[in-house]
């Protein structure tokens, strides 16, 4: 816009002349000052507002750390604790045994005395079998031995073969898996009033093909951690008619503890003749406490 003409005298025109530089300097004398009051307190280097405010916030922010770095993710290994162990479950007695008497009545030898291949096991009163029992409790802790990354193997699986194996045989499978703990499951068929689980241990024995010196003392802290997981994620108490209250027995007359090369237990998880026992084996919701108890028994045994 031009300030010449008609309608200013020239007083009036020199005056407005001035007045772009005068409204020019009072414009920039507040932004000076604003520019000295940020580079001050915020943009000088050392400032007590650096890297705060404007432009310097977005470089702030990115080299920030976020939540997610503070807080390291699950490693693989911690995911899956027992990456690498094998874990076999012999689940007792085969549901087929009923069909197949004359084949499980054959004998073998277990190094300390020759006997039956197998047994057709015990049932509840109301016909519940073991078998069924063993197959349904082993299920269940395969599923969960394998979410914690360990190779699980059965020695049946209630379908192959259609009767047995011998127990000489499930301590092979045991043996030629080179499993880091092996449990075979089983239910008592005690009198009633008997009640409670147990886990027995292989006793010393060197005779015949048996020589479970090896492994007695890392089954005997199997058993243990089995017996005390048990315990406490069933709710289940020690047996009141073996083992005198610890929840452990020792014996010498098992197979397929007799045979076995690596740390090996069986467990007892109830009596199947008493009521009160009988009601807990049966009940699906038990059994996967069951399982989980053996489980973690397991897990605790693996992980030292």
């Amino acid at each position: 816009m031009s300030y010449t003409g008609p309608e200013f005298d020239p007083p009036q025109q020199r005056r407005f002349r001035r007045a772009p530089l005068a409204v020019g300097l009072a414009a920039l004398v507040p932004g000076a000052l604003l520019g000295w009051v940020l580079y001050e307190g915020v943009g000088k280097p050392g400032g007590s507002g650096a890297g705060q405010a404007g432009a310097a916030a977005p470089k702030s922010a990115a080299a920030a750390p976020s939540d997610d770095a503070k807080v390291p993710s699950a490693s693989p290994s911690a995911a899956r604790p027992l990456q690498g162990k094998v874990v076999v479950i012999d689940p007792g007695h085969n549901p087929g045994n009923f069909q197949h008497t004359s084949e499980i009545n054959q004998k073998v030898n277990i190094g300390t005395n020759w006997k039956e291949c197998d047994t057709t096991g015990t049932s509840t009163n109301a016909g519940y079998s073991e078998a069924r029992f063993t197959l349904d409790v082993a299920h269940r802790l395969r599923t969960l031995l394998e979410r914690q990354g360990a190779t699980v193997k059965l020695t049946h699986d209630g379908d192959r073969p259609a009767w047995g194996p011998c127990v000489t045989k499930r301590a092979e499978i045991g043996n030629a898996a080179h499993a880091d703990a092996a449990i075979s499951i089983h239910a008592d068929g005690a009198p009633e009033g008997d009640r409670g689980f147990h886990v027995i241990l292989p006793a010393s024995v060197h005779s015949g093909a048996a020589d479970t010196r090896p492994i007695l003392a890392s089954s005997r802290t199997l058993g243990e951690r089995v017996e005390s997981d048990f315990a406490k994620v069933t709710g289940s108490a020690p047996s009141n008619y073996v083992g005198n209250g610890t929840g452990l027995d020792v014996r010498k007359d098992l197979g397929g503890l007799n045979l076995s090369t690596v740390p090996k237990v069986f467990i007892e998880c109830g009596n199947m003749r008493d009521s009160k026992d009988a009601a807990l084996l049966t009940s699906g919701a038990w059994r996967q406490k069951a399982a989980q108890g053996i489980s973690e028994g397991i897990v605790s045994f693996l992980r030292g």
